[in-house]
């Protein structure tokens, strides 16, 4: 009872990271339930516009903070020095987004959490953007669409040297569609597991054997 008390407490912080203009502001907004342009949201813009890294809690786990990230590659945070000015390694779990294809920079922000092994999800975003392009096409086909563009993120990743990579197509104006349900329910599935085993990681090897005893 003890461990699943200070299994509520642990904190988490979730980094949304990826190039400028990928749409990060807007997608913690999307997160946290919020618009654009209500009190408390995220800045977005055209322009580059998140300046710091910049924290914003979780609408349903009180002990999670979103961290939205200034793009990497800017003239402010050039890729080089990117993981030391945003301190990337005080992160536990990651969201990398992109709004086209998932680039060089993407897939080193990937690597690198996979040496620190940790968790991350790719995020493909306006996907609404690229349906809308399409259905100015003679043969648009929805689902034929999101096909090409989920098996374009994928293919790249694989030869980036990702086996399985989990990409999520959203739009976040229109959270009905596409991924973003379904990423909000893996979030969910996977934010307590995480936190299960920050906790089983940090029990005393000791303690974790008196709690088998126990058990037996």
């Amino acid at each position: 009872q003890e461990n699943l008390k200070q299994q509520n407490n642990i904190p988490l912080n979730i980094a949304i990271t990826g190039e400028s203009g990928a749409g990060k502001s807007t997608f913690v907004n999307a997160l946290r339930g919020l618009c654009d342009d209500e009190e408390g949201a995220a800045s977005t813009g055209v322009a580059e516009i998140t300046p710091e890294v910049t924290a914003y809690p979780h609408p349903n786990y009180p002990n999670v903070m979103l961290w939205d990230l200034p793009g990497i590659g800017t003239t402010s945070f050039p890729a080089d020095k990117y993981l030391k000015l945003v301190e990337f390694e005080k992160f536990d779990f990651f969201i990398i987004i992109s709004d086209t294809r998932f680039t060089e920079n993407d897939v080193k922000l990937a690597k690198e959490i996979q040496k620190m092994e940790k968790k991350f999800y790719f995020v493909r975003s306006k996907i609404d953007n690229d349906i809308q392009a399409e259905r100015r096409t003679r043969y648009f086909n929805k689902e034929r669409t999101l096909k090409v563009i989920r098996d374009k993120c994928v293919q790249g990743l694989r030869g980036s040297g990702f086996e399985s990579p989990q990409v999520f197509l959203v739009s976040s104006f229109q959270l009905h569609l596409y991924d973003f349900s379904l990423l909000h329910e893996t979030l969910d599935r996977d934010l307590p597991k995480y936190k299960r085993d920050t906790l089983l990681s940090n029990i005393e090897p000791d303690m974790i054997s008196q709690n088998t005893c126990a058990l037996h």
